[in-house]
């Protein structure tokens, strides 16, 4: 047996039946809502449609759309390193590289059991003895994070459409307001994760940039002529959504919500929905890149010399 059976297996060994039962019902949820939305996105928009336009892209815009999204994912991953050091987690760039992938592995494989996050945090916890709550809260920080990117990248989108019904001073208003209020109080109750505060942060707009450009060469696969701005707002609202967790990988949930924004902004509806499908199946393409480190655990610490080694330090909190 692999070490990640036997972390998985240990893991499962604490669970009591209730856990167990709410496990199984929860996949069973999460495959009736994805099937469910893309079954309501599909009798709307036929899939033959959609199907055309994957089947005619344009090869190499394809190829650089999947090549953003990979770069999308090291931006997410150095991002998350930051955390791990505000914590006074070191780990090698490899490593966490490695980790990374295979937690993407993970949320499409193991939908509502382990999942990626919950597998990070108990192999760090289990390598370094880190509190589990420590490991967490970094996580949830560096999600933090992806939320504050997609909210000021929107107010820049919402620029540039004339159309909008509000002064921009509003948006503008309320991003910059939010923004000084989630810092201090990130800095009053959980200061050791602020650390890295501000190259975190540039690291997420880096993510949610790379993944607006994903956007764009799915886009310009299709000799997409038009205006990019409500196709890039509308999918930044559709990728909120998708971070709830009763869908397998954002399916579905990006799909129908992108959908409904299309209506809203007289777009071409089989290209919104072309773009959340096609987004969606890069994203699963990329994710599985991480079953080589599922297969082959061993390989996590792969070419890291001695001295290189992950590592936990004291961290020095500021009084």
């Amino acid at each position: 047996m692999t070490q990640t059976e036997d972390l998985i297996d240990e893991g499962a060994e604490h669970k009591t039946w209730k856990g167990k039962l709410w496990g199984v019902i929860k996949v069973i949820l999460i495959i009736v809502v994805t099937g469910g939305l893309l079954y309501y996105v599909f009798s709307k928009v036929p899939f033959a449609k959609i199907k055309y336009r994957l089947v005619h892209a344009d090869r190499a815009w394809l190829t650089a759309a999947i090549a953003c999204y990979i770069g999308s994912m090291l931006f997410s991953s150095w991002r998350l390193l930051s955390y791990f050091k505000s914590i006074g987690l070191r780990l090698d760039w490899r490593f966490n590289l490695r980790l990374y992938f295979l937690g993407l592995c993970y949320n499409v494989l193991l939908p509502g059991g382990i999942g990626g996050d919950g597998y990070k945090i108990y192999l760090l916890h289990k390598r370094y003895h880190l509190p589990t709550k420590k490991v967490f809260w970094a996580i949830l920080f560096d999600r933090l994070s992806g939320f504050w990117a997609i909210g000021a990248i929107v107010v820049g989108l919402i620029i540039l459409i004339p159309s909008f019904p509000y002064h921009l001073a509003w948006p503008l208003g309320i991003v910059s307001v939010g923004s000084v209020i989630y810092y201090f109080v990130a800095r009053k109750f959980f200061k050791e994760y602020t650390h890295n505060f501000v190259q975190a942060h540039l690291k997420a707009i880096g993510v949610q940039s790379m993944q607006l450009l994903t956007i764009v060469c799915l886009l310009l696969a299709q000799d997409f002529n038009g205006k990019f701005a409500p196709y890039l707002l509308s999918f930044l609202f559709s990728s909120l959504a998708a971070i709830i967790p009763f869908s397998l990988g954002g399916g579905g949930i990006r799909d129908a919500l992108f959908l409904t924004l299309a209506r809203q902004f007289n777009l071409t509806e089989d290209m919104a929905v072309y773009l959340s499908f096609g987004f969606y199946l890069i994203s699963i393409i990329v994710a599985l890149l991480g079953v080589y480190y599922v297969l082959v655990p061993k390989r996590l610490d792969a070419g890291l010399k001695k001295g290189e080694e992950p590592k936990l330090e004291n961290h020095p909190i500021e009084e």
